[in-house]
């Protein structure tokens, strides 16, 4: 029977940290793989070493030409299994093949030297990852756990929530964990922004008591988004945004496009569901542009903004899966030429149309696209007061066409 490649979990106190079960299979073991710094904390080890760099690729060729010959162990910062290379490998080799041994996580050491419980915090990582899109993942949430590296640095965290206004979270950062020379303090985010902390750190969120939270709904009244005025009809009226939200019936992690966004009104309602994902609001007026960032932040929802008329610039963005388009320039068949091709698989495209021209423009290019459509007629009245009682006015009726692509 092959051997098994022993996940190991080191901190930062090294080889004084480890049980005496995993300091006996790294003494007896034939090959210890890790980063340098791991490897660091054996220089008494006679086997052959191998260190992790150039790729996860690389380094697992080499490793799958070793383990079945020799007892093999990789070394791996805190839990292998919490955003680490052991999950990686259960992958590649298999779970038989792959015995994990854990050490403890850098944010369950975080929580304890904070002194709270963290089975209801937020983990994100941001290590190599963007930080766009962090926004609507926090907004409203009590309690986070951040992991970062050399770009998303806990004052780059700072800089991105003062940016959207989140100054109802306190942080408490914890560098070099389980180390020597760990330091562990609170921080207010203006001077959280502009302190220089080392590498290794983790940040932790809490929403401050007495602060309130976000409302997590959608269809956010009218008034409530940035628009031009008194130009009308540059934004999807709160009616006609719910059905369309229910229409495009988002996952958390779609990828969607708003094209002709006006204010950002439908991007932002979308960012804020689709949390995990990524949002394009696509406007070809410039004019408009600042209202969409207004918007962007006041709702906590880091779409990005594409000026461009569509379809031009559309093939720069991923493939979506869901398209939403509330303006088209003239442009609408060929939009939803590029929309229907590029759509991924259970992907939906959603258009609200206010003239019979635009309805029968759309129905017939997602017909030649192949899709078969469905159309709501949305006719409202809102109450109004007069003199003392209330009459209903109603608002401009809305075709709201829809067309799925099949799986």
């Amino acid at each position: 029977m092959d051997n098994v490649i022993y996940v190991i979990g080191i901190g930062e106190d090294g080889a004084g940290g480890l049980t005496t079960q995993s300091l006996r299979i790294i003494e007896e073991c034939g090959v210890l793989c890790g980063g340098e710094r791991q490897l660091s904390f054996f220089p008494r080890f006679t086997g052959e070493t191998i260190t992790l760099q150039g790729g996860l690729e690389r380094f697992v060729e080499r490793l799958d030409g070793v383990y079945r010959k020799r007892t093999t162990v990789v070394l791996a910062s805190g839990d292998p299994l919490f955003f680490g290379i052991a999950g990686y490998l259960v992958r590649r080799f298999g779970p038989q093949q792959v015995e994990v041994i854990p050490h403890y996580s850098s944010v369950q050491l975080a929580f304890a030297r904070l002194g709270d419980s963290w089975q209801d915090a937020e983990l994100i990582s941001l290590h190599g990852r963007p930080i766009k899109g962090l926004a609507q993942r926090i907004d409203g949430r009590s309690k986070m756990a951040l992991l970062t590296d050399e770009v998303n640095t806990p004052a780059r965290i700072a800089a991105y929530l003062l940016e959207f206004g989140m100054k109802e979270y306190e942080a408490f950062v914890c560098e070099r964990l389980g180390g020597p020379d760990e330091r562990c303090s609170f921080w207010e985010l203006e001077d959280m922004s502009r302190h220089k902390f080392v590498a290794l750190n983790v940040v932790i969120l809490r929403r401050q008591p007495g602060s309130g939270g976000s409302r997590r709904g959608f269809a956010y009244p009218d008034e409530a988004f940035a628009q031009r005025k008194p130009e009308k009809g540059l934004i999807t009226k709160r009616e006609v945004r719910a059905l369309v939200l229910s229409e495009l019936n988002l996952a958390e992690n779609a990828v969607v496009w708003d094209i002709g966004s006006g204010s950002g009104a439908v991007a932002a309602e979308c960012a804020r569901i689709a949390r995990l994902g990524k949002v394009y609001a696509v406007e070809k007026d410039i004019i408009n542009l600042p209202n969409m960032e207004a918007n962007r932040r006041k709702f906590r929802a880091d779409y990005t903004i594409v000026h461009s008329r569509a379809p031009k610039g559309l093939e720069q963005l991923p493939a979506p899966d869901a398209v939403f388009i509330g303006g088209s320039g003239g442009e609408l068949a060929d939009i939803i030429a590029h929309a229907a091709e590029r759509l991924r698989p259970g992907g939906v495209i959603v258009i609200s149309a206010i003239t019979i021209e635009t309805l029968h423009g759309s129905m017939t290019a997602l017909a030649a696209a192949g899709l078969r459509a469905e159309v709501t007629q949305l006719q409202a009245s809102r109450g109004r007061p007069i003199l003392g009682m209330t009459r209903f006015e109603g608002l401009n009726p809305v075709f709201v066409v829809s067309a799925s692509k099949p799986e």
